[in-house]
């Protein structure tokens, strides 16, 4: 069974350089993410491009995962 979504929405952040400041900090936390889980994940799959302001799509699952 596939995971139910909360809500799905784009930022913008330098890839290899997210933090849990805002503005991702808040927009994550409203769904209850663990965002430096989130701001680790995200550098690491960006690491390539660091420096570059990337734009991403994230999906919050009801089980708050992305």
């Amino acid at each position: 069974m596939a995971k139910e979504i909360e809500v799905k929405f784009k930022i913008q952040a330098k890839a290899g350089e997210a933090t849990p400041a805002p503005p991702l900090g808040p927009a994550l936390g409203q769904y209850g993410v663990n965002i430096v889980e989130f701001c680790n994940k995200f550098n690491q799959l960006t690491q390539e491009n660091k420096g570059m302001k990337v734009t991403a799509e994230v999906v919050v699952y009801k089980d708050r995962t992305f």
